[in-house]
């Protein structure tokens, strides 16, 4: 029996991942795991958690999913894919997906381009219909800055891993992305 362990990116929830987690239960047999960091999901309450609770939750399902499964595959979206890397240096997992891994934060050109278009948006009144806006404003508005200090911390932490991967990683980036550059 295969088991997929998704895990979601920083400040996200299980939405993120959960069209493709959801596929993958329809279309295998696969016993499918999609947990909430601590901190995140629909409270998104940050304040007082550390790279270290995020990586420990996520390194205690993915032992609960080794017991019930043959084999692990680990899917992890943004600072999940960076939380995902880790656990594959350091666990028999069989393969790794990532999906616009943030082991870099924040894509200079794109964001340009983006602010651009949100500077066109706000020049014609429609800037509160702007989606990028929205997501940039609630990011920025009920993240603690503390909480992307130890994002930041996490990537330190786990970079030096990522020489050690020797599994098939499939690596999923998008060139539009304005946080996570390719």
């Amino acid at each position: 029996m295969i088991g997929c362990l998704f895990i979601h990116g920083f400040t996200g929830a299980p939405y993120e991942v959960e069209p493709l987690a959801t596929y993958m239960k329809e279309k295998t047999d696969w016993i499918v795991k999609v947990p909430t960091l601590p901190g995140h999901g629909e409270t998104l309450s940050l304040k007082g958690y550390t790279y270290h609770d995020w990586i420990a939750h996520a390194e205690k399902e993915l032992k609960a999913l080794m017991k019930e499964a043959d084999e692990v595959y680990v899917v992890g979206f943004s600072m999940g894919g960076v939380i995902a890397s880790y656990l594959a240096a350091k666990y028999e997992v069989k393969k790794l997906v990532l999906l616009s891994a943030a082991v870099y934060y924040v894509n200079p050109k794109q964001l340009l381009i983006d602010c651009k278009d949100m500077l066109k948006d706000m020049m014609t009144g429609k800037i509160k219909e702007n989606e990028l806006f929205k997501r940039y404003k609630k990011k920025i508005f009920k993240t603690p800055l503390l909480a992307t200090i130890e994002f930041q911390k996490l990537v330190k932490r786990v970079k030096p891993y990522l020489t050690k991967l020797t599994l098939p990683v499939l690596i999923i980036q998008g060139e539009c992305d304005g946080i996570v550059p390719v």
